[in-house]
């Protein structure tokens, strides 16, 4: 599909785009908000400045995609591919980030206040200056990422796993 069609039929209220190859497509700055493109492929697409708040990319691939700037606000993002994009100065703000894959991704700047980050690869991605202020951030290791200058005020940061296996000890040390 090209980006002009998939346009055309969201003007005509048309919000299923679900597993679409829109491979390096140009969707700049348009008002996409509450599409649906779980598992499309948007790898290399030009989302920069667009508006895609309320939208569901559920595992979508949006490798080396750039969304600098763009608006995402309440967007399930769960386990997206955006590895390599650029999502700097990009509005997060509540977004649902579950098991997402964000390995060297550039988040310089971008408004995560409030998102959901569990069990997220950031492994290398830069987050310097990112605001994370009251993120929910589960088995999600940080010192992978650049966060110099990032906000983290309010958020919560736990590791579900470390805190399983440390009960477990626990219990058979217990019962021992």
């Amino acid at each position: 599909m090209q980006a002009r069609e998939l346009f055309t039929h969201y003007l005509k209220n048309q919000r299923d785009f679900s597993q679409e190859k829109l491979h390096q497509a140009n969707l700049e700055g348009l008002n996409l908000q509450r599409i649906n493109l779980t598992r499309a492929d948007l790898s290399g697409a030009n989302l920069k400045e667009t508006d895609l708040s309320g939208a569901c990319l559920n595992q979508a691939n949006l490798t080396d995609a750039d969304l600098s700037h763009s608006h995402l606000v309440g967007a399930n993002l769960t386990e997206i591919n955006l590895i390599g994009a650029d999502l700097s100065g990009a509005n997060l703000m509540g977004v649902d980030l579950t098991k997402a894959d964000l390995r060297c991704a550039n988040l310089h700047n971008a408004n995560l206040s409030c998102a959901q980050l569990k069990e997220v690869n950031l492994d290398g991605a830069d987050l310097s200056g990112a605001n994370l202020s009251g993120a929910m951030i589960v088995n999600t290791d940080l010192s992978v990422a650049d966060t110099m200058g990032a906000c983290l005020e309010g958020s919560q940061e736990c590791h579900l796993e470390q805190s399983i296996s440390a009960t477990s000890a626990n219990w058979v040390s217990w019962a021992g």
